[in-house]
């Protein structure tokens, strides 16, 4: 049976919708639109010199991942950094990850442990920018978990991975100023694969549900600063530089 061209589509490039998803997510994951900023729609699509169709589109996008809160009639707003959603975020994570490092410290070879532990390396480089080190980071841990994860596994962890982003990064940002910071984060990544190796299901899972505590902990404290850095500033009579603005 022939198949009529109107059957199939042409594949397109990347639409624009999800080149301003991509753009607005990295913009609020990095921290340049603030957590509370407030924007309208007329506004991105200035920024970003594109139409309102593909914002509006990107926006319903990023509300589902909870990174924007969209109000009807009104702006939206950059979702604010909540101790409740933290909390969530990796009380979920603690549920789902633990579980699949049981059966994948069984299934990774031994050529994929040491590639990560040579990738590990990267967490210790302070030349590297936080959006270098984040993205091997999510790689580190979506290689590790990947031999005993379904697709479904894989798209729930991108969301909370998504989601835990901006927590982390504010934390380990304010970490970064240590000069031992990068060499804890990279020893306790090798920490992870040392457990891996052991092919112990129950080991593998206690090293995963303590590094995600201990992160979730960081995050904890970043937050606590970065509120009271918040309301220092608000506080503060503007400076002039503030004025000029």
């Amino acid at each position: 049976m022939t198949t009529s061209s109107a059957e199939l589509r042409p594949i397109l490039s990347r639409s624009v919708a999800a080149q301003v998803t991509e753009e607005l997510r990295r913009a609020i994951l990095s921290g340049t639109l603030a957590p509370g900023r407030q924007f309208s729609l007329r506004e991105i699509a200035g920024m970003l010199n594109v139409s309102f169709i593909p914002v509006r589109e990107a926006l319903r996008s990023l509300e589902s991942e909870g990174l924007v809160v969209i109000r009807p009639g009104r702006s939206t707003m950059v979702a604010p950094l909540d101790l409740d959603d933290l909390h969530a975020i990796y009380r979920l994570r603690r549920q789902v990850e633990p579980e699949l490092a049981r059966r994948s410290c069984l299934l990774l070879t031994v050529d994929q442990l040491d590639r990560l532990e040579r990738g590990v390396t990267e967490f210790g480089d302070e030349s590297l920018g936080m959006d270098a080190i984040y993205d091997s980071h999510v790689q580190f841990h979506l290689t590790l978990l990947a031999p005993a994860a379904t697709d479904w596994d894989i798209r729930v962890l991108t969301m909370l991975w998504r989601a835990a982003e901006r927590y982390v990064r504010i934390g380990f940002g304010l970490l970064d100023v240590d000069p031992h910071e990068h060499e804890r984060r990279e020893q306790a990544h090798a920490d992870l694969i040392t457990a891996f190796r052991k092919r112990d299901p129950d080991l593998a899972s206690q090293a995963i549900y303590d590094h995600l505590a201990r992160n979730e902990q960081t995050a904890r404290t970043a937050l606590d600063a970065y509120r009271d850095d918040a309301a220092d500033r608000s506080d503060s009579p503007p400076s002039d530089a503030a004025r000029l603005r």
